[in-house]
């Protein structure tokens, strides 16, 4: 739903059909179990490009959808901190969602403001690479549309504060059936740091730092440690579920159209 909210940025007319839209997401979500985080946005803004969209413009979808979710986490988690006794590392905690806020702050800059944007593609102008220059040109002409689409933004940002909710909520119910017994604010304000952690293209699907970041985090804070391990892994495998009806549309579906097979 929030995907589909953010294409009502693409050139009008090139919009694709609800069904493609849709395979497009579900086989991307599949495809993020095997290759880092990065890698999976890339394939999402790649396949949608070739229903007839601008990649320029199917890359800013991809973006402003991973910007305003890692907004919304962040969004939760410093609502949750305050809330949470001392623990050891809460100073790196912190230090890494102001410097998140940070980076989303440059990113609403360039979208409301063309001095910001404009700053951008000087900057990408300083690298004597013209591939990168026209690529940022490109880019940054189509995140700027959604300076006009207010409406769809706050709602994409609603919706995405909802999901992290309910994916707290998650964590908490697979912790409470595991025995720990920390408090439903703890993992409002954990579970956010980890999402953001798992994001990171370091590991595939957030193998292993995944478990690092729930065992920096929970095991301070009272959790023992083959709950918190066991925890982790059951964490990441409700995800993988969640994205299991991409793989029958990977296999068995028509593949992405190519360009000279629509004309």
């Amino acid at each position: 739903m929030r995907w589909i909210e953010l294409l009502v940025a693409l050139a009008p007319g090139s919009r694709p059909p609800l069904g493609a839209i849709l395979r497009v997401f579900f086989v991307s979500s599949f495809v993020s179990n095997f290759v880092p985080s990065v890698a999976s946005d890339l394939y999402r803004a790649y396949a949608l490009s070739r229903h007839d969209v601008h990649l320029a413009e199917s890359t800013a979808s991809v973006l402003m959808d991973r910007a305003l979710g890692v907004l919304s986490v962040l969004l939760v988690g410093a609502a949750a901190l305050p809330f949470v006794p001392q623990f050891a590392g809460r100073g790196a905690v912190v230090a890494g969602l102001v410097a998140m806020f940070v980076l989303c702050a440059i990113a609403t800059a360039v979208i409301f403001s063309e001095r910001a944007a404009g700053a951008v593609r000087a900057a990408a102008g300083l690298v004597p690479l013209g591939v990168l220059q026209r690529v940022t040109a490109a880019l940054t002409e189509a995140v700027r549309r959604y300076a006009t689409h207010h409406g769809p933004l706050v709602r994409v940002l609603v919706l995405s504060v909802a999901v992290q909710i309910f994916r707290v909520l998650q964590a908490w119910c697979l912790g409470q059936a595991l025995g720990i017994t920390l408090p439903v604010a703890t993992y409002f304000a954990f579970i956010p740091v980890i999402v953001l952690i798992i994001q990171l293209p370091i590991t595939i699907n957030g193998l292993g730092t995944t478990q690092v970041a729930f065992k920096y985090l929970f095991v301070p804070a009272g959790a023992p440690e083959p709950h918190v391990f066991a925890l982790s892994v059951l964490f990441l495998a409700l995800g993988i579920i969640g994205t299991l009806p991409g793989g029958p549309l990977y296999a068995f579906g028509e593949g992405v159209p190519r360009r000279d097979d629509q004309a």
